[in-house]
């Protein structure tokens, strides 16, 4: 029980650190970058009205005030107001954009890992012939090309020459469950990297444990392939996939960002590529901190998931 103890706390302080290491690297970043979220809007205002803007958002101040000051307000939980969203805060953007990110997001992921988990298993059980090789051709060129690429092409040839679908937009009403012609392009154009990425998966694991003595001795005792791939390839193939899932989760939920800028989806994603490009300090700096925190808290729980999959290994780490 000490052990365990010791080793929530451990993992509690690195992630902490982590998150403090990301927190100011991210603002040092933005502080080295030329001009800053003013520099276009008070080109044509008057001296006074510039000087009280940069007041307003301490822009005027030195580089390390600014850093404590910015620090000092992620440990209470205030990022302050958006320069370039008038009146909004992270808290309230998460709140209004989190849903969008959220429904497209689970889209592709329930999409693409279920298609992922299809393949991979054809690949395993038909290792060498054409549908093995089909799968690895697909998952190597679904893998290698951009999302953003496939967007534009399904953008292009559904929405533009068919135009089966919207080229753009998302639903306004109903925005869990409603609109589902929006929201069918960008769905696709985000699954096909979670096709791949599980479809190796689970073919990968899904061989490993075919080779295991235990596989030999339950076809030996008469069980049918069927039933071997079912009752015991599968079952102890997913324990990477048990394992991997809570990171797709999470990178799901925060925002496709290529693919919202694509679709001008208003989610997180959107606000978070346009926040970067006008360094907007407040909107990347709490984006950046959430996301990760995010990212750290699952990594994680994934540690502790892989405890309760596979009993030999033990929370105190090593294997029993």
């Amino acid at each position: 029980m000490k052990k365990t103890i010791l080793y929530f706390l451990k993992r509690l302080l690195v992630m902490l650190f982590t998150l403090y290491i990301i927190a100011t690297a991210t603002f040092f970043l933005l502080a080295a970058t030329p001009g800053d979220a003013l520099t276009a809007r008070v080109e044509k205002l008057p001296d006074i009205v510039v000087e009280r803007l940069y007041e307003k958002y301490g822009l005027n101040k030195p580089v390390m005030e600014r850093y404590v000051t910015t620090m000092v307000g992620i440990l209470k939980g205030d990022f302050g107001e958006s320069i370039i969203y008038q009146g909004q805060t992270v808290p309230n953007i998460i709140k209004e954009k989190g849903p969008v990110s959220a429904r497209l997001g689970i889209q592709q992921m329930l999409l693409g890992v279920s298609l992922g988990l299809l393949l991979g298993v054809l690949a395993a059980v038909k290792k060498g012939t054409i549908v093995d090789w089909l799968v690895v051709a697909l998952s190597i060129l679904l893998i290698s090309v951009p999302n953003l690429v496939f967007a534009l092409m399904l953008q292009q040839i559904f929405a533009g020459t068919l135009a089966w679908f919207p080229v753009i937009g998302w639903p306004k009403e109903n925005i869990w469950f409603g609109g589902w012609e929006y929201t069918v392009l960008p769905t696709l154009a985000g699954c096909f990297g979670y096709i791949a990425s599980y479809a190796r998966l689970l073919k990968a694991s899904m061989l490993d444990v075919m080779n295991q003595d235990y596989i030999l001795t339950a076809e030996s005792k008469g069980l049918s392939r069927f039933e071997v791939v079912r009752y015991h390839v599968l079952r102890n193939s997913f324990i990477p996939i048990v394992t991997n899932l809570p990171m797709t989760v999470a990178m799901c939920i925060t925002g496709s960002f290529f693919i919202e800028s694509v679709f001008s989806i208003p989610g997180l994603g959107l606000y978070y590529v346009n926040a970067v490009a006008a360094q907007d300090v407040t909107i990347v700096m709490g984006e950046t901190v959430i996301i990760s925190a995010i990212y750290i808290a699952v990594v994680f729980i994934t540690d502790i998931l892989y405890t309760i999959v596979d009993p030999r290994i033990r929370i105190s780490g090593g294997k029993k």
